[in-house]
């Protein structure tokens, strides 16, 4: 028997939630869904406070919505992800598609969520399971590495999951370890268009880091700030909010929050990539600066890089910040040609069929 006083805190936690799988019941059906319906699951569906995962739970549900009218599709919140595992399963069928949200949460830096589809993956070996786009990030730590291993093996054990990345690095990751199980997509949210309707703008916005991708020290970001208030009103916002457990029309609420704070900024300066995202989406001047990963670099470079009104600055440089300020706001917001990605979501249609 193992001796719990030799296992780390992250396998206590592990353990603890496999328990919770362990002593749940199924005696009611909280999906409230016909079991002969054909579905679509949406796995690890994001009810806490980081609006990106949240815009990206949004973004995947709308597009399965809208392209497969046939089937019923169910929001798995990942805080049910134990809880309600058993009652999941016994309403659905092989024939049912199971979807992960995308994000960037493939690694060990968020390996609860990382265990958490590794575990969904494991319970489901009979369905369709399609991993909407991802960020790989495992560390070359000890732990990072042994962790990419684990992963890697779990995921060869499921014969019918597909995999898609969403900058060149993580495809090229997948590539090497899983070949033709790999798909090179853009982040799910890329699929929206929320230009209109159109709102009077004023002011900048900051919308940056404060956790372990941060890349922009502290002292850079004041110099930056400072060097802004210039240009008139400095507003400051963030994509993670301190909100857990939340259902779907809070989860709305808040992205229609800060898509709106987006619509009335002149500019949005971010080190966050879903704050650049959300730039794209809804038509909004953007300096976006790199995070420690370079997730940012990778998404920009893949799918935006030509945008007009979207910068982005792989390390900081405070004199072309300023240059490129300058000309974000002396720019004609009504004359940009806006996103469209319509096209590169194709493949990701043809794996769900």
């Amino acid at each position: 028997m193992e001796n719990i006083l030799f296992l780390t805190e992250k396998e206590v936690i592990r353990k603890k939630l496999y328990l919770k799988y362990c002593l749940s019941n199924v005696k009611s059906n909280p999906f409230n869904v016909d079991k002969s319906k054909k579905k679509i699951i949406v796995a690890l569906a994001a009810d806490y406070g980081n609006l990106g995962d949240v815009a990206i739970t949004y973004a995947q549900t709308k597009f399965l919505k809208e392209n497969f009218p046939e089937y019923e599709v169910i929001d798995f919140p990942i805080s049910r992800t134990f809880t309600d595992m058993k009652a999941l399963k016994k309403i659905c069928t092989p024939n049912d598609i199971i979807t992960i949200v995308g994000g960037g949460n493939t690694g060990d830096m968020y390996d609860d969520i990382e265990y958490c589809r590794q575990f969904i993956i494991k319970q489901f070996p009979e369905n369709k399971i399609i991993s909407f786009p991802q960020t790989v990030d495992f560390s070359e730590t000890p732990y990072g590495k042994k962790a990419f291993e684990k992963a890697i093996k779990v995921y060869k054990e499921n014969n019918e999951l597909i995999l898609i990345a969403r900058e060149k690095k993580s495809y090229e990751i997948y590539k090497q370890k899983f070949s033709d199980k790999v798909l090179f997509v853009p982040d799910i949210v890329l699929s929206l268009d929320l230009t209109e309707p159109k709102l009077s703008r004023e002011g900048i916005t900051f919308c940056l880091r404060k956790d372990g991708e941060k890349k922009l020290s502290q002292d850079d970001e004041i110099q930056l700030i400072n060097s802004v208030k210039k240009y008139g009103e400095v507003k400051f916002n963030d994509t993670h909010i301190s909100k857990n457990n939340m259902n779907i029309e809070e989860r709305e609420e808040e992205l229609q929050k800060i898509w709106d704070t987006f619509k009335r900024s002149k500019l949005v300066i971010t080190d966050r990539l879903h704050g650049m995202i959300f730039c794209a989406i809804t038509g909004t001047p953007c300096i976006a600066l790199d995070n420690s990963n370079m997730k940012i670099s990778g998404v920009y470079n893949a799918w935006l890089k030509e945008l007009s009104y979207i910068n982005m600055l792989s390390e900081f440089d405070l004199k072309r910040l300023k240059k490129e300020i300058s000309v974000l706001l002396e720019s004609d917001i009504g004359e940009i040609k806006l996103l469209d990605l319509g096209d590169e979501f194709k493949d990701i249609l043809k794996a769900l069929t």
